[in-house]
């Protein structure tokens, strides 16, 4: 089973793409996580990646495909994975059907978790992230045991540059822009299914085990 989180950045997709793989036994695939890794360690890719990530612009499809296909023709991708993150843009999903298709194999599903602009920047401006392990929580709906004192390895939390609100106001800008077309292209290739994601996490991750199945 291959699929495909869509969604508006905040909009939850991240936490449901993990609640799919832990369900269906399958990897979660965040080039979040990749990019982070990369910082963390200041590789070139890292160094690269950042400078973008900080401005709240997409990162450029050439420092992105390679490493997603790579990753996909991993021994643990065999029975299916959720890709988080990626593709962004047309020519990133045009690629990306083309190194499938290259290996006979085809994206199954495509999920638009849809959530209005305003909420996501309330949403975003909530989350908090470790310094330390990276682990994220959310002040409302996810809150640490001790304010601003990360539970796992006991460092303090920030607010990322990219979850501020002006620059998740021009992160959305450009989703409109340059990520929400792949609405068109999955529902052309007839394998988009959108769910409500301002409902509570567990309905939203209900409705998507209904469509996948159990």
């Amino acid at each position: 089973m291959k699929i495909i989180m869509l969604g508006a950045p905040g909009a939850g997709k991240g936490t449901q793409a993990k609640k799919i793989a832990a369900k269906y036994n399958i990897p979660h695939i965040s080039t979040g996580d990749i990019f982070r890794a990369n910082i963390k360690n200041g590789t070139e890719l890292g160094k690269k990646a950042k400078t973008y990530m900080d401005q709240g612009l997409l990162v450029p499809d050439e420092l992105v495909v390679d490493l997603v296909v790579d990753r996909l023709n991993q021994d643990d991708c065999k029975e299916g994975y959720v890709l988080d993150g990626f593709p962004r843009t047309i020519p990133q999903a045009e690629a990306l059907d083309g190194a499938l298709g290259k290996l006979g194999q085809k994206v199954d599903f495509a999920i638009d978790v849809d959530v209005p602009d305003e909420n996501i920047i309330h949403r975003m401006g909530g989350r908090r992230a470790c310094v330390g392990c990276g682990a994220t929580y959310h002040l409302e709906h996810a809150p640490t045991k001790v304010e601003g004192i990360c539970d796992m390895c006991g460092q303090e939390l920030i607010l990322r540059d990219d979850d501020k609100p002006e620059t998740v106001k021009k992160r959305l800008g450009v989703y409109h822009e340059q990520t929400k077309p792949l609405i068109n292209y999955y529902t052309t290739a007839g394998i988009l299914k959108t769910v409500d994601g301002t409902v509570d996490i567990e309905d939203v991750f209900q409705a998507i085990v209904n469509i996948l199945g159990e």
